[in-house]
């Protein structure tokens, strides 16, 4: 079911970006949805509420009198809440606060010199908008991916935007509400996609402009959210899911191939790619999916990505060959699935998060590890990092000097400003002890 790659005892052949390009990977033009949704952005720029409304209206079939939620319904979604689903969701968020709270940074204060001293001090984001996605899967889940760092960060405002549902009755999804109240977050907007990002950045009829935007979407959030940022802050993009598995001749095959259906079940373009050094493991697996995958609920979804140009089996020399493949494909999700899996995973540069054995499966991080599931796909895993309370602070400096300490430095700062033909710099400084 799997296409093959053979990349046996040739991967040292080829420089990173050569190896990169032989991977598989899922087309995820941002610059084209761009092009697309930026009119829509302009308008809610200039037209507000009243823009938005049209577009939830366009897109989702709702029309919205307030873009807010009533903080009643949040409430009513959360006391309706279905117990076993209550206990799943409080399980979430008591493994996510408790992983995210040793992610606090402390302030840190460095005597540079004698009466020099430069403290980095870690101020949260004044205001924060969340955006939870409700197309093809309702991720409730993304809520508490998103607001649990936001709240150990010390956000003081957090709104939250979700796709108007017809079938909630203009409402986004129930669990998603429901998930909002059991956090504390009452500022709700029903609406969905570029919209969402352009009423956080813009401001429209009861939102305030926020400072930062976080969360997964759809390929048209992600270029909503090219397009505003350095208006605001975001976090890093994140396109359609990806999953890379490296696995040795002990995986279990049935391990394997449920891990990848688990991926491919996100999105028809979803990446589902093997790294192994085991032509039979390779074959093993392509039979469990031929025999499970028809009697999956979303079947042509998942068939779909699996046939796909962005999934495959990488066949290598050994393993390698198999952490280049995976250090140059930087998987949104990498599972290691090898004899002594840790060691294996220490050694893996690139990649969002991840999970290591048999009993750390993918979807455990989607849910109940206590990781975040908010992660970089499309390479990025090469130069970002998943959502975390560090997303949500920002770094500030502190310089105290004493008029002894900047005496000591002062003719290395006139040298500098000298240097760079900027005398003002250097009297800012010689001024001060002028006779």
């Amino acid at each position: 079911m799997l296409r093959r790659i053979d990349l046996s005892g040739a991967v040292a052949d080829y420089p990173a970006r050569a190896l990169r390009g032989l991977l598989p990977r899922a087309v995820f033009d941002v610059n084209a949805a761009l092009r697309q949704i930026q009119p829509l952005l302009d308008d809610i720029a200039d037209r507000g509420k009243e823009a938005v409304v049209e577009t939830v209206q366009r897109f989702d079939g709702v029309h919205l009198e307030h873009l807010r939620v009533p903080e009643a319904a949040v409430k009513s979604a959360e006391r309706e809440l279905d117990e076993d689903l209550r206990r799943a969701y409080r399980t979430a968020v008591d493994r996510a606060r408790a992983a995210h709270e040793a992610q606090r940074l402390p302030e840190v204060a460095t005597e540079v010199a004698p009466g020099g001293t430069v403290t980095e001090r870690y101020v949260p984001v004044g205001r924060v908008g969340l955006y939870a996605p409700g197309g093809l899967a309702v991720l409730a889940s993304s809520v508490i991916m998103n607001a649990v760092p936001a709240q150990i960060a010390g956000v003081g405002s957090i709104a939250l935007a979700s796709p108007a549902q017809q079938s909630n009755g203009g409402l986004p999804d129930q669990g998603i509400l429901a998930v909002c109240g059991l956090l504390g977050i009452d500022e709700v907007y029903a609406v969905g996609g570029p919209a969402a990002i352009g009423m956080f950045a813009h401001g429209a009829g009861e939102c305030e402009p926020v400072d930062m935007i976080t969360g997964p979407g759809n390929i048209y959030v992600t270029a909503a959210k090219r397009a505003v940022r350095g208006l605001v802050g975001t976090d890093t993009e994140a396109g359609t899911t990806e999953i890379a598995i490296i696995a040795d001749d002990t995986a279990d095959p049935v391990h394997v191939a449920v891990d990848l259906i688990s991926q491919a079940e996100h999105d028809p373009a979803a990446a589902s790619v093997l790294i192994t050094d085991s032509a039979a493991l390779a074959e093993a697996v392509d039979a469990e999916l031929e025999r499970r995958v028809p009697a999956t609920r979303h079947r042509e979804r998942i068939a779909t990505a699996l046939a796909g140009e962005q999934s495959g089996t990488i066949l290598v020399a050994d393993l390698d060959e198999a952490v280049a493949v995976a250090d140059a494909y930087a998987a949104e999700h990498l599972e290691i699935q090898t004899a002594d899996a840790r060691a294996v995973a220490d050694r893996v540069r690139n990649a969002g998060a991840i999970f290591v054995g048999a009993h750390s499966p993918v979807s455990l991080g989607d849910y109940c590890a206590g990781s975040n599931h908010v992660l970089p796909t499309g390479g990025c895993a090469r130069h970002s990092a998943g959502l975390s309370v560090h997303t949500f602070l920002r770094g500030v400096h502190i310089v105290d000097y004493s008029r002894e300490a900047l005496r000591a430095v002062a003719d290395d700062v006139v040298a500098f400003a000298d240097s760079e033909d900027l005398p003002g710099h250097g009297e800012a400084v010689s001024a001060r002890f002028a006779p």
